[in-house]
């Protein structure tokens, strides 16, 4: 075993071949930088060290698909027989991965929380803690991770993209935008930092500034990750279906944000979430369903994360693979059976599986029990992961199940509020103009798109 060598953020590693360096080097800052080079670590599996193989299991693992902890356990296993000849802070990112691949989010997220604690520098340790948080819809916790990090690793731009996310995500929208925006300043190309911006504009309405701000930084999103260059492009849809620019979100939809990785998990939730809004706005998005259905009823038996269940379940209803949907919903239901961790079962159970209930509902045209079984789960939403931009789709369908269901009061009660935080929104305009009229009310002063 050579003499521990450093990390690019200045953390001890222990190798048995120091070449394997430069493929460490690439998980770190590759994962915290969201590019497609983090993979080049499964490069350096052959050398035995604990941090490389646990690094390799943690990859294998964001497949998040059912197979990923098999795929993921022969490496850690390897971490785990030789973690005895690792450092402290290597043994503990060991362990943390190897709970992850156990099931045991918990475990994963303390010891996650006990290494920022310890070694602030380890942002790739921090930053896996953060998405573990975020999936469990634990935003205060992602934010603490991070700011555990924010003296120690000031220097790194990637740290100030995770706080500005943290922030936002706990509706700290001045903070995120700091942060954001001081990132962006170290670091021109810091797309998660951009992701957190885009959040915040989103959020607050700023509908034409958060278009002209993503297509000034687009440009930067090279080398990275399937999830992280999609997801950023599906934001600026977002932004353009806001001002009902409808041609230009189905050519983001397929020049940009479906046709990456068609296989990973993530790349199919951004398509899903991106059609269903384009439908739920009015538009025709002709076959598009079908080949995203294709890929989805391969995951019928995933139960990954609930947040994921869901997703792919509307779209497969909306593909009209009824059997298939069906079948996802039965399994969703027994799986959530069989959960014993406390926070999991009352997620799974009490969130999880009526919301499945009322998202087939809606794809079915049964509208009110789409407004009885989503109102009772939206509550307590934040519970199933995600974030506050991606959970709106399951508020919006609800919106337009009360709609449909002829319970126009009740919708005008929700979208008005909407409307009146989103005063660029054409969308909403549209959406408040029919609600009026079929109420005898007077159409709204027209929203303001300079």
């Amino acid at each position: 075993m050579t003499a521990p060598l450093t990390d690019s953020l200045g953390n001890p590693v222990t190798l048995r071949d120091e070449s394997s360096l430069a493929a460490i080097n690439d998980f770190v800052e590759g994962f915290i930088a969201c590019e497609a080079r983090a993979v080049n670590v499964l490069q350096a599996q052959a050398d035995a060290s604990p941090l490389v193989h646990a690094y390799c299991a943690a990859l294998h693992m964001f497949a998040e698909s059912a197979d990923a902890p098999r795929n993921a356990r022969p490496f850690i296993e390897q971490a785990r027989a030789h973690a005895h000849q690792a450092s402290e802070r290597e043994q503990r990112f060991v362990a943390a991965v190897a709970a992850w691949v156990d099931g045991d989010l918990p475990r994963a997220i303390a010891l996650h929380e006990e290494q920022a604690r310890l070694h602030p520098r380890d942002l790739a340790s921090l930053k896996l803690g953060q998405y573990h948080c975020f999936n469990r819809g634990d935003s205060p916790a992602m934010l603490r991770l991070a700011l555990q990090a924010q003296h120690a690793a000031a220097d790194v731009p990637y740290l100030h993209g995770m706080l500005a996310f943290g922030w936002e995500q706990c509706h700290r929208l001045k903070e995120a935008e700091a942060a954001a925006r001081h990132a962006i300043h170290r670091c021109r190309k810091e797309p998660w930092a951009h992701h957190a911006l885009a959040h915040v504009m989103l959020t607050q309405g700023r509908i034409a500034e958060g278009i002209d701000f993503m297509a000034s930084v687009s440009d930067t999103w090279t080398g990275l990750n399937s999830f992280m260059v999609t997801h950023n492009w599906w934001h600026q849809a977002l932004f353009l279906l806001e001002q009902d620019r409808h041609a230009e979100v189905l050519a983001l939809y397929d020049q940009q944000v479906w046709g990456v990785v068609k296989e990973y998990t993530q790349d199919q939730i951004n398509a899903i979430s991106l059609l269903a809004r384009l439908e739920l706005a009015g538009v025709d998005v002709g076959p598009r369903w079908a080949e995203v259905a294709d890929h989805l009823a391969l995951r019928l038996a995933d139960h990954v994360l609930p947040f994921l269940d869901l997703q792919y379940l509307y779209g497969l209803a909306r593909a009209g693979r009824t059997v298939a949907a069906r079948a996802l919903l039965d399994n969703t239901t027994t799986h959530a059976a069989t959960r014993t961790e406390a926070h999991e079962r009352t997620v799974w159970q009490q969130v999880c599986v009526p919301t499945a209930h009322g998202l087939l509902a809606h794809a079915q045209g049964d509208w009110a029990t789409a407004v009885e079984q989503l109102g009772v789960a939206l509550p307590r939403l934040v519970e199933i992961g995600g974030s506050h931009a991606q959970r709106d789709l399951f508020h919006q369908i609800r919106l337009d199940a009360l709609q449909r269901n002829g319970q126009w009061a009740a919708g005008q009660n929700l979208l008005q509020p909407l409307c009146n935080a989103q005063p660029q929104s054409a969308r909403l305009a549209r959406q408040v103009r029919r609600v009026n009229q079929a109420l005898g009310l007077p159409d709204p002063t027209p929203p303001d798109f300079e």
